[in-house]
Formats: C-alpha cells, structure tokens, sequence
C-alpha cells in the first residue's frame, strides 16, 4: 500500500550506518534528489530510535550490522511504535549479510539494497546508490497525480514502452480464455515483498503435488539460496536453487539463482533448468519475462502463471507470450501487495484471468490446474 504524500511535500529520510563514510555517501546520493528530504543520521539503531520522535522521519535507511544495537534489533523494536514507517535495510554481499536480511523481510522490513563493493570512484559508488536506492525509497509513496505518474518518477522502466502497450492492449481486447485439459507447470513472478509473500503461500501447497513450479524473485546471488532453503523447511514440497541441467519433477519448485536469467528446455523425454547470464530485462537479471517465454516454448498454455508484489513490470510481456496460448494468468490484489507494480501492470492490461489477495492466490492456482 503507498504512502499518499501532500503537494510539494518530501519524503524524509533518516540514514542509520555505524560507518561515517556510508552514512555521508547515502546522505549526499539521496539529498541530490528534489523529492527527498535527510532529516539526519545516526550511528546505531539506539540513537536512531532516540531521534525518530524528533525527526519524524518517513523512512529509515537501516544497516544490518551495527554496534550498540544492530538492525534486527532496531526493526524489532521499532515497528510496535511505527509500523508504516518505510524500512530498507543495508545488507553486505556475505552469507552473514544475506541471512540478516533474510531475517529482516520477515520481521517487517520493506525492502534491500546490498552495499556496493569494489564499485572504485566515489562518483560510480554514488550513481550506484541512486540507480538502486532511490526507486525503493519512492516505490512506497505516491505523490498527488495518481499511481501512474509516481510510477514514472520512480523508475523509467516502470513505464511500459509504446510498442509493448499497443501490442497487450490488442490482446486484452481479443480476450483470450484458457485452454481446458490439466495444466502442466505453475510459473511465479515476484519482486518488492516476495520473501515474505513466497512464506506465507508456500506452505498451502499440497505434498501431492502433480506439476512443478518455477519461479523467479528478484535477489542477488546467496540471497535466493537461502530463500529456497527456508521456502524447504516451511513448506510440505521441495524448492531448489535452480542448477544448470537439474530436472524438473512434479511436486518440487524451482527458484532462479540471483544474477542468472532460468530458463526450462526439453532434454529427450525430460524437462531441465537452464541458466544464462544474457542481458537484463527490466534492469532485472533474473527475470520473470525470460522465464515465462521459456515456459510458453516447452509447456505451451498448459501453464497456471501468477504475479505477485513488485515493483515495476517485469512479468508483462511474458503474459504476453502465456496468455493468447491459454495460460490461466492471476495477478495479486493491490490492498494485499507491498507493492502493486507488477501485478498492477498484468491487471491494467487486462490480462488477469483473477485478481485475488495472497491468501487466495494458492486455492486459485490448484483450482486451475485442472
């Protein structure tokens, strides 16, 4: 759900970092923004928490590993006394870092970034923090104008290009149903609030079964092992990190490495994985696009194919392929989304078959597979 701000108002930021260096770096990338305020810093979560009153900030930029009081700390104290107030947590590239974060999302924490390493000049570490700050600081705020223009101030790749739109908008209009018969695959799409979205469906899924799933949640690498791993220990079937040649076997899912695009291909009478590193899509890699063409190519519309919260679009073009071919298609409702960007997009083109909250997006998947 966005945050509705008043004309002309900014959004205010408090940047919590133990390093001096960071808390600067982030405080100068964000304050070059006209819609953001800094309203301060501070050096560990109890300060933080001692300013909050004081600064009435709307966001907090928080890192994982602090002294004094660290960021899971933090969020778990804080979010009793604020639980709008948008938290995006500073995670490292370590497995250490990942598990925090991890930990982070199902604690209450909005969204990540991963602290640039070895990015060089000061000026690289400081376009390397608007191109992926800045969108998931605003993906939350909606400006007067409506959700269309905040879209097209966060991200550029939020709007879909002329070509694209012409093209969905001549398929909705030929309103093409799903094909009858079994389906044969599930594929997922999710972004912005997808680990904790993924935990709470994940354990509906029946033991029993009878197809597989492949997914793709925007993650960088050790981030979607560990995603798949605790997905494993909640739910009644297996989610894998998916491995280059691994099978595809009913009753398992399937999750796309970060930094490698997932594909499925047809090995004799099997079904396998296959990972690339091609260009981003929807600055994604993975992406849900490349999946689901991929998904069309082997499986054809005998697929149930979901979007879930996320920011942006990326999921749009590959409906695009699955729809006219008779794939079943469900998009996540907006009052049930952490953010209604990709979903919003399959649904504003008129492409959802359903569009359901999340506790109903399992019961519909299984109704549909026939």
């Amino acid at each position: 759900m966005k945050i509705k701000l008043a004309e002309g108002r900014r959004i205010r930021v408090l940047v919590v970092d133990d390093s001096v260096v960071i808390r600067r770096l982030v405080s100068d990338a964000l304050g070059e923004d006209p819609e953001i305020e800094v309203v301060g810093s501070a050096a560990n979560g109890s300060i933080a928490l001692q300013r909050i009153p004081q600064l009435n900030p709307d966001v907090l930029t928080l890192d994982v590993e602090m002294p004094v009081m660290d960021g899971l700390q933090t969020l778990t104290a804080l979010r009793p006394a604020y639980p709008n107030m948008v938290v995006i947590m500073f995670s490292t590239l370590t497995q250490r870092g990942a598990s925090a974060t991890m930990d982070a999302l199902t604690r209450g924490a909005n969204d990540y970034v991963t602290k640039a390493s070895n990015v060089g000049s000061l000026d690289r570490s400081m376009e390397a923090l608007r191109d992926d700050l800045l969108p998931k600081i605003k993906q939350f705020f909606l400006r007067p104008g409506g959700d269309r223009a905040a879209a097209q101030r966060v991200s550029p790749a939020a709007a879909p290009a002329s070509a694209p739109a012409a093209r969905t908008n001549q398929i909705a209009a030929t309103a093409f149903k799903p094909i009858p018969g079994p389906k044969r695959a599930i594929a997922l799409g999710v972004s912005t609030g997808g680990p904790t979205a993924l935990a709470d469906i994940f354990p509906l899924f029946p033991k029993d079964l009878r197809v597989p799933i492949l997914m793709v949640q925007h993650m960088p690498p050790m981030f979607t092992k560990l995603l798949a791993d605790r997905l494993t220990q909640i739910s009644k079937i297996k989610v894998f990190e998916a491995q280059e040649g691994m099978p595809v076997e009913a009753g398992s899912a399937y999750l796309a490495p970060g930094d490698y695009h997932l594909t499925v291909r047809r090995k004799g009478t099997q079904v396998v994985c296959a990972l690339n590193q091609g260009p981003p899509e929807n600055s994604c890699r993975p992406a849900v696009d490349v999946l689901f063409r991929s998904v069309a190519d082997v499986y054809g519309g005998s697929v149930v194919s979901a979007i879930l919260t996320g920011m942006g679009q990326d999921g749009l073009r590959g409906v695009e392929v699955l729809k006219p071919i008779g794939s079943y298609v469900i998009a996540q409702d907006e009052p049930s989304s952490v953010v209604w960007g990709m979903p919003g997009a399959i649904a504003r083109a008129g492409l959802a078959d359903s569009v359901v909250p999340l506790p109903r997006v399992v019961p519909e998947i299984l109704k549909h597979l026939g």
